[in-house]
């Protein structure tokens, strides 16, 4: 019954965490348990977890790029990298992504960070406004993929997953849809003409890279600290808040105080709700567990296969049509902790099954009814909803594509954790 409450608020358009502790309090209410153990299990879920001090580092040092004057530096040096191809605004639409996604780790940020200004230089040099933002919303996709990522922050403290190996095994999957878009686009500028850069000289090249240069090795940095063993994916993100907060005042000099101010307010307004979601979903999942609800999904799971590959197939066919239906993160507090002793019982590794669910999570971002990278891009661009909705279908098949084939080739998720961290 506690389902078909979540699953009414939903779609009523309550917040996804009210509905779980709404849901949450109302089956506790039915079962006669003290409602003093929802506020227990809230506070605990937030206070004892540290992996998850890393949600407010990565939204701030997200926020202090977008405000520091780092994104027009990674615009340009994308442009002069990839702007002379056939469709180049396109093609640095998506560069500009897999660099920023190194330092936001979110799908929103990038879309309503980079979105604008890419729109708007793709819109002036004579490309269609649903096109613009089609591209703007899929390349977002890559955000959570490339680390850091925040998905993958609460995907590993929901799954007790280890939060450097998912993190690495996004990297080759993020490049992976990088490319696969890319090949799209040439193949849209090529039908319709779109115009192209002039090659840029050496002297444009070293110039755009110089000041970009500070950014793009962000990445570098939380990959190489994680993998050697500098600090975990946690302190990773301080360092990526002071790294940022560096560059946006001391080196850029492009933020004043009362910018930082609210860049900090803004980053507690999105923790905040975060911690609210994560507080209430922790309640709903004890009250699932209590009433062996997982166990009940993993017999129904076994039963209609036991071979790891089908019911990875079957999962993913499921979760990408709620996609269009429910929100992102409502699906993973809902489908993770049911999910991930039964996988593991399953033979599927964890890792993989954690990127995996997290793509094919990105993927709904650009979904009707409920695409919220659609809505965002919307917002910022001016571009009706139903005309954005529309130029996005195709660029659904390369990411459904790169889907599948991570899926069937679990060697693209886990080979740079084993190479780099060892083998599980």
């Amino acid at each position: 019954m506690m389902l078909a409450v979540w699953m009414g608020l939903l779609i009523l358009g309550m917040s996804v965490a009210l509905t779980l502790g709404v849901a949450s309090l109302y089956q506790l209410m039915q079962d006669g348990t003290p409602l003093a153990v929802m506020a227990q299990r809230m506070t605990k879920s937030i206070s004892d977890s540290f992996p998850l001090l890393a949600v407010p580092f990565f939204i701030f040092a997200g926020n202090l790029m977008n405000t520091g004057g780092v994104t027009e530096r990674i615009f340009g040096f994308a442009r002069v990298l990839v702007g002379h191809f056939r469709g180049g605004l396109g093609h640095v639409n998506v560069i500009a992504s897999v660099i920023f996604s190194g330092m936001s780790g979110s799908a929103l940020a990038d879309a309503g960070g980079l979105g604008n200004m890419e729109i708007k230089a793709m819109r002036n040099a004579g490309y269609d406004p649903g096109f613009s933002g089609a591209v703007t919303v899929a390349s977002c996709v890559i955000g959570p993929m490339i680390p850091p990522s925040i998905p993958m922050v609460l995907y590993g403290v929901l799954a007790d997953v280890s939060i450097g190996r998912l993190f690495l095994g996004g990297v080759l999957p993020g490049l992976l849809t990088a490319l696969s878009l890319m090949v799209l686009i040439s193949w849209f500028a090529k039908r319709r003409n779109y115009p192209r850069d002039p090659v840029p000289t050496l002297r444009e090249v070293r110039v755009s890279f110089t000041r970009a240069i500070l950014p793009i090795i962000t990445p570098g940095i939380i990959i190489a600290g994680i993998a050697f063993g500098f600090f975990s994916p946690t302190e990773a993100a301080v360092v990526a808040s002071l790294y940022a907060l560096i560059l946006s005042m001391g080196i850029y000099r492009e933020m004043t105080v009362s910018d930082l101010i609210k860049v900090v307010l803004d980053t507690i307004r999105m923790t905040a709700t975060v911690c609210l979601i994560v507080a209430t979903a922790s309640v709903f999942a004890w009250v699932l567990a209590a009433h062996q609800t997982p166990m009940k999904l993993a017999g129904g799971l076994l039963t209609l296969s036991d071979d790891p590959l089908t019911l990875l197939l079957l999962i993913n066919a499921a979760i990408l049509v709620a996609g269009f239906f429910v929100e992102g993160l409502a699906i993973m507090i809902l489908v993770v902790p049911a999910l991930a002793p039964t996988l593991v019982a399953a033979g599927i590794d964890p890792v993989h099954f954690g990127v995996v669910f997290i793509f094919n999570l990105m993927i709904g971002l650009m979904t009707p009814p409920l695409g919220v990278g659609l809505f965002v891009v919307s917002g910022v661009s001016g571009i009706k909803f139903e005309e954005l909705a529309r130029a996005s279908v195709p660029f659904l098949l390369p990411l459904v594509a790169v889907l599948i084939l991570l899926i069937f080739q679990p060697a693209i998720v886990t080979w740079l954790p084993d190479l780099l961290l060892g083998p599980r």
